[in-house]
Protein backbone atom coordinates (compact mmCIF):
# COMPACT_ATOMS: atom_id res chain seq x y z
CA UNK A 1 0.00 0.00 0.00
CA UNK A 2 2.78 2.63 0.50
CA UNK A 3 4.20 1.39 -2.69
CA UNK A 4 1.11 2.22 -4.12
CA UNK A 5 1.15 5.90 -2.20
CA UNK A 6 4.24 6.96 -3.27
CA UNK A 7 3.51 5.87 -7.20
CA UNK A 8 0.52 7.89 -6.99
CA UNK A 9 2.60 10.48 -5.20
CA UNK A 10 4.99 10.64 -7.72
CA UNK A 11 2.07 10.76 -10.81
CA UNK A 12 0.57 13.48 -9.16
CA UNK A 13 4.00 15.44 -8.84
CA UNK A 14 4.41 14.98 -12.67
CA UNK A 15 0.83 15.71 -13.91
CA UNK A 16 1.00 19.02 -13.96
CA UNK A 17 4.32 18.88 -16.11
CA UNK A 18 2.70 16.41 -18.17
CA UNK A 19 -0.43 18.65 -18.67
CA UNK A 20 1.26 21.83 -19.54
CA UNK A 21 3.72 19.78 -22.33
CA UNK A 22 0.47 18.51 -23.63
CA UNK A 23 -0.76 21.89 -24.02
CA UNK A 24 -0.81 23.69 -27.87
CA UNK A 25 2.03 25.65 -28.04
CA UNK A 26 1.68 29.61 -28.18
CA UNK A 27 1.44 31.38 -31.12
CA UNK A 28 4.73 32.95 -32.23
CA UNK A 29 5.02 36.38 -30.76
CA UNK A 30 6.83 39.19 -33.02
CA UNK A 31 10.07 38.49 -34.24
CA UNK A 32 11.40 41.51 -33.90
CA UNK A 33 14.87 40.69 -35.46
CA UNK A 34 12.76 39.86 -38.79
CA UNK A 35 10.73 43.23 -38.28
CA UNK A 36 14.38 44.95 -38.42
CA UNK A 37 15.90 43.03 -41.24
CA UNK A 38 12.66 43.69 -43.05
CA UNK A 39 12.44 47.63 -42.44
CA UNK A 40 16.37 47.44 -43.81
CA UNK A 41 14.73 46.21 -47.10
CA UNK A 42 12.14 48.74 -47.18
CA UNK A 43 14.19 51.60 -46.57
CA UNK A 44 15.54 51.16 -49.73
CA UNK A 45 14.70 53.90 -51.99
CA UNK A 46 14.37 51.23 -55.24
CA UNK A 47 12.42 48.91 -53.76
CA UNK A 48 9.87 46.91 -56.49
CA UNK A 49 8.92 44.51 -53.86
CA UNK A 50 7.75 46.97 -51.17
CA UNK A 51 4.28 46.29 -50.76
CA UNK A 52 5.76 42.10 -50.11
CA UNK A 53 7.82 43.50 -47.71
CA UNK A 54 4.98 45.86 -46.13
CA UNK A 55 2.83 42.82 -46.08
CA UNK A 56 5.28 40.68 -44.32
CA UNK A 57 5.74 43.48 -41.61
CA UNK A 58 2.42 43.80 -40.65
CA UNK A 59 2.01 39.89 -40.48
CA UNK A 60 5.06 39.56 -38.12
CA UNK A 61 3.45 42.79 -36.11
CA UNK A 62 0.02 40.78 -36.14
CA UNK A 63 1.48 37.93 -34.39
CA UNK A 64 0.64 38.43 -30.24
CA UNK A 65 2.00 35.27 -28.62
CA UNK A 66 -1.04 34.26 -27.75
CA UNK A 67 -3.66 31.89 -29.36
CA UNK A 68 -6.34 33.58 -28.04
CA UNK A 69 -5.29 37.00 -27.87
CA UNK A 70 -4.39 36.33 -31.45
CA UNK A 71 -8.48 35.18 -32.33
CA UNK A 72 -9.49 38.24 -30.16
CA UNK A 73 -7.52 40.21 -32.91
CA UNK A 74 -9.13 38.56 -36.01
CA UNK A 75 -12.32 38.78 -34.71
CA UNK A 76 -11.97 42.41 -34.46
CA UNK A 77 -10.20 43.14 -37.44
CA UNK A 78 -13.39 40.61 -39.22
CA UNK A 79 -15.86 43.02 -37.47
CA UNK A 80 -14.12 46.32 -38.91
CA UNK A 81 -14.32 44.13 -42.34
CA UNK A 82 -18.15 43.71 -41.72
CA UNK A 83 -18.61 47.62 -40.83
CA UNK A 84 -20.11 46.55 -36.89
CA UNK A 85 -17.58 48.94 -35.65
CA UNK A 86 -19.09 48.54 -32.07
CA UNK A 87 -18.31 44.96 -32.37
CA UNK A 88 -15.06 45.58 -33.09
CA UNK A 89 -14.49 47.83 -30.55
CA UNK A 90 -15.24 45.25 -27.91
CA UNK A 91 -13.02 42.65 -29.51
CA UNK A 92 -10.28 45.16 -29.52
CA UNK A 93 -11.09 46.79 -25.52
CA UNK A 94 -11.08 43.00 -24.92
CA UNK A 95 -7.51 42.41 -26.43
CA UNK A 96 -6.03 45.83 -24.96
CA UNK A 97 -7.36 44.43 -21.51
CA UNK A 98 -5.85 40.95 -21.48
CA UNK A 99 -2.78 41.84 -23.55
CA UNK A 100 -1.75 45.32 -23.27
CA UNK A 101 1.42 44.99 -24.51
CA UNK A 102 0.19 44.21 -27.73
CA UNK A 103 0.47 47.41 -30.19
CA UNK A 104 -1.76 45.67 -32.52
CA UNK A 105 -4.73 45.48 -30.41
CA UNK A 106 -4.64 49.37 -29.74
CA UNK A 107 -4.33 49.99 -33.30
CA UNK A 108 -6.95 48.04 -34.39
CA UNK A 109 -9.17 49.61 -31.93
CA UNK A 110 -7.87 53.01 -32.66
CA UNK A 111 -9.23 52.63 -36.27
CA UNK A 112 -12.28 50.84 -35.17
CA UNK A 113 -12.81 54.14 -33.42
CA UNK A 114 -11.96 56.31 -36.55
CA UNK A 115 -14.50 54.87 -38.53
CA UNK A 116 -17.01 55.19 -35.80
CA UNK A 117 -16.58 58.91 -36.04
CA UNK A 118 -14.78 59.12 -32.39
CA UNK A 119 -11.01 60.87 -33.43
CA UNK A 120 -9.98 61.89 -29.56
CA UNK A 121 -10.67 57.71 -28.65
CA UNK A 122 -8.68 56.84 -32.48
CA UNK A 123 -5.74 59.45 -31.11
CA UNK A 124 -5.54 58.33 -27.92
CA UNK A 125 -4.87 54.81 -28.40
CA UNK A 126 -2.72 56.04 -31.80
CA UNK A 127 -0.38 57.31 -29.01
CA UNK A 128 -1.02 53.78 -27.23
CA UNK A 129 0.51 52.15 -31.05
CA UNK A 130 2.99 54.23 -31.04
CA UNK A 131 4.48 53.88 -27.65
CA UNK A 132 4.63 50.57 -27.62
CA UNK A 133 5.77 50.19 -31.47
CA UNK A 134 7.21 53.79 -32.66
CA UNK A 135 7.56 52.57 -36.39
CA UNK A 136 4.33 51.67 -36.49
CA UNK A 137 3.62 53.57 -40.06
CA UNK A 138 -0.35 52.80 -40.11
CA UNK A 139 -1.16 54.38 -36.61
CA UNK A 140 1.08 57.51 -37.95
CA UNK A 141 -0.88 57.10 -40.85
CA UNK A 142 -3.84 57.58 -39.11
CA UNK A 143 -3.09 60.21 -36.74
CA UNK A 144 -1.45 62.20 -40.21
CA UNK A 145 -5.34 62.04 -41.48
CA UNK A 146 -6.82 62.96 -38.36
CA UNK A 147 -4.72 65.85 -37.63
CA UNK A 148 -5.45 66.80 -41.87
CA UNK A 149 -9.38 66.25 -40.93
CA UNK A 150 -9.36 68.95 -38.14
CA UNK A 151 -7.25 71.42 -39.50
CA UNK A 152 -3.63 70.87 -38.53
CA UNK A 153 -2.02 70.27 -41.64
CA UNK A 154 1.19 71.64 -39.97
CA UNK A 155 1.06 68.49 -37.92
CA UNK A 156 -0.09 66.15 -40.26
CA UNK A 157 2.68 67.56 -43.02
CA UNK A 158 5.64 66.17 -40.02
CA UNK A 159 3.61 62.90 -39.19
CA UNK A 160 3.83 62.35 -43.25
CA UNK A 161 7.44 63.42 -43.23
CA UNK A 162 8.10 60.61 -40.72
CA UNK A 163 6.21 58.09 -42.42
CA UNK A 164 8.78 58.51 -45.30
CA UNK A 165 11.64 58.52 -43.07
CA UNK A 166 10.78 54.58 -42.49
CA UNK A 167 8.97 53.66 -45.62
CA UNK A 168 9.67 55.82 -48.51
CA UNK A 169 7.14 53.63 -50.55
CA UNK A 170 3.31 54.47 -50.25
CA UNK A 171 1.73 56.46 -52.41
CA UNK A 172 -0.64 58.31 -50.68
CA UNK A 173 1.93 59.38 -48.40
CA UNK A 174 3.44 61.11 -51.14
CA UNK A 175 0.69 62.35 -52.54
CA UNK A 176 0.20 64.13 -48.99
CA UNK A 177 3.08 65.59 -48.43
CA UNK A 178 2.93 67.49 -51.82
CA UNK A 179 -0.34 68.40 -50.99
CA UNK A 180 0.62 69.85 -47.76
CA UNK A 181 3.57 71.60 -48.58
CA UNK A 182 1.92 73.66 -50.77
CA UNK A 183 -0.49 74.37 -48.53
CA UNK A 184 1.47 74.73 -45.60
CA UNK A 185 4.78 75.75 -47.14
CA UNK A 186 3.41 77.36 -50.23
CA UNK A 187 4.06 77.16 -53.78
CA UNK A 188 7.66 77.11 -54.95
CA UNK A 189 8.94 80.28 -57.04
Amino acid sequence: MVLMLRGLNKFVTALPVVLILLLPQPARAVDEAEVDRLFEQLARPEQPGWRQIEDSILLEWSKSGSPAMDLLYQRGQEAMADGNMMAAIDHFSALTDHAPGFAEGWNGRATAFFHAGELGMSVADIERTLALNPRHFGAMSGLAVIFEELGYEPEALEVYRAILAIHPHRPEVLEAIDRLQKTVEGEAL
